[in-house]
């Protein structure tokens, strides 16, 4: 940095100011290539400063994009999002081998000194999601899988949970009277609030003060957009976040956003607090309040103090709310497109339950409607690049170099559009998921939930979920098209924020079935 400073004061006495800038800024061009690591995978070339993000940000899907650009550099490729390569892994052998048999090396989170900042401790991320790959991270994975697997998960006991919010929702639509709405709120406020009842011990009303300014921060924190200020923060130098700093950045958004989800999550963890009973473990927080009871060292009780307690929360908020509802409406839109297919399911749960209400243990004697959901999720992985990984430590990949904190993106889209593994694969066809006598097949190249060591924490809630609310809507409702409406876009949209696949906005009518 103090050769910049002697070039700019070299400089001001032979040049004017914009001669100046264009001088630092060759100096720093010439830096950032210099510091690129030699031998990293193939991939486009980039442009100085941006990397690759102007071909991405024309992409009407990107990992549609990075699946045809794999064609021409290999299954390990270099993209640059701004001075930073990210390595992306194509095809299921390639992303089995890095995140399975590999686990090691390609199971952390990139270092993010923003985000560690609002939401760890300056030098690392809490929680489990973006916590970097190590034993802390190991800790509290355990423990959040332990506890929801304590508090029903996969199990009859969260059923009835379940069940009650899906009636909520069942009750939501038939005010819509068969007329055109948007579903997207109220699926959300379903599953949101059966999040709560694991994490709050109770579910709220969807008229609760509290219960909204909830959705209203998930809402905030997921749904920020970048501004000039944040694009020159992430793609040159985090010294831009102070210098161009803007109240309407996506860093100061979501540095509010998470310190006001945070201070809602204290205000639960006092609740809590006040009337805890060890012998009575009502939720996730007094789950976690009792390990700080065990706590007998100070590792144990970094482990699992109350900043670690409302990252786990705040995880287990977005991570298994957004996905969960948007699966179902993928679903939805699915069976408007594919009347026959709707058919098929509606004939199957009458066949199979008639008015009984559903159960997740049902799931194999209604093999086509577990076949359909399958294929929605195929055709639509919720997180098509999964969540972003990151090397543990340097690396190397079929012969290439790979730096330790390099970020890496997994195309699990790349795998359920592979046509050697799924034939005709842009067609919906629940039949591929069933074998010759009807039965619901299981088929290891599906991984919407990516696979390793970082696979999706709410697996098996998701799962869960989407079963019981899309059967319970299918049994009382056929959906279909407004009258006179365009067909909806089958293209998603893909979200930088939250590597979401979300669909377009749409309308839909739901009839009741009699």
């Amino acid at each position: 940095m103090s050769i910049f400073l002697d070039v700019v004061t070299a400089a001001r006495q032979y040049a004017d100011l914009p001669t100046c800038l264009l001088a630092v800024c060759l100096c720093l061009l010439a830096y950032l290539y210099l510091q690129r690591r030699r031998n990293l995978p193939p991939g486009p070339r980039c442009w100085p400063i941006v990397g690759n993000m102007p071909m991405f940000n024309k992409s009407a899907f990107l990992p549609v994009t990075l699946t045809e650009l794999a064609k021409q550099y290999g299954d390990v490729m270099t993209i640059w999002i701004g001075r930073f390569p990210t390595v992306v892994l194509t095809g299921h052998k390639t992303i089995r081998t890095a995140l399975v048999k590999r686990a090691e090396d390609f199971s952390s989170r990139k270092s993010n000194k923003i985000a560690a900042k609002f939401r760890g401790d300056g030098r690392t991320a809490f929680g489990v999601i973006m916590a970097s790959y190590g034993p802390n991270w190991k800790h509290q994975r355990k423990f959040a899988l332990v506890t929801l697997r304590d508090f029903g998960v996969g199990k009859r006991s969260l059923e009835g949970k379940i069940k009650e919010e899906v009636d909520m929702l069942v009750q939501e639509v038939l005010l819509q009277n068969g007329q055109p709405f948007d579903s997207k709120i109220m699926i959300q406020y379903c599953v949101s609030d059966i999040i709560i009842s694991i994490a709050f011990g109770d579910r709220l009303e969807y008229d609760n003060p509290e219960f909204l300014r909830l959705i209203r921060l998930l809402n905030a924190a997921v749904g920020c957009k970048p501004t000039v200020p944040d694009l020159l923060t992430q793609m040159i130098h985090p010294v831009f976040h102070h210098l161009c700093r803007s109240e309407t950045s996506i860093i100061v958004t979501s540095e509010k956003m998470y310190q006001a989800l945070r201070e809602f999550c204290a205000e639960q963890i006092e609740k809590h607090r006040s009337t805890f009973d060890p012998s009575d473990i009502r939720d996730v927080i007094d789950a976690f309040l009792l390990e700080q009871q065990r706590a007998q060292d100070e590792q144990a009780r970094e482990n699992f103090s109350d900043k670690q307690l409302q990252e786990v929360l705040i995880d287990l908020f977005l991570a298994g709310t957004d996905t969960t509802a948007t699966t179902i409406r993928w679903a939805l839109l699915y069976m408007m497109a594919n009347p026959e297919i709707q058919e098929k399911v509606h004939q199957e749960i009458d066949s199979v339950l008639g008015q009984s209400p559903p159960s997740y243990a049902q799931r194999s004697l209604l093999p086509y409607t577990t076949a359909t959901l399958a294929e929605v999720q195929r055709i639509k992985p919720i997180a098509p690049l999964s969540v972003p990984h990151a090397t543990s430590r340097d690396t190397s990949l079929n012969g290439y170099n790979i730096p330790q904190d390099t970020r890496i993106f997994a195309n699990l889209w790349s795998v359920h559009m592979d046509p050697q593994l799924f034939t005709e694969p842009y067609k919906f066809q629940p039949e591929r998921f069933l074998d010759q006598d009807g039965n619901f097949v299981k088929n290891e190249a599906l991984i919407p939930f990516s696979i390793g060591p970082r696979t999706c924490l709410g697996e098996q809630l998701g799962r869960m979920e989407v079963f019981m609310l899309f059967v319970s809507l299918m049994q009382r409702f056929t959906f279909r098209l407004p009258e006179g409406a365009p067909e909806p876009s089958m293209v998603g949209i893909f979200e930088w924020s939250t590597f979401i696949n979300l669909p377009f906005p749409y309308k839909m009518c739901a009839i009741p079935r009699e």
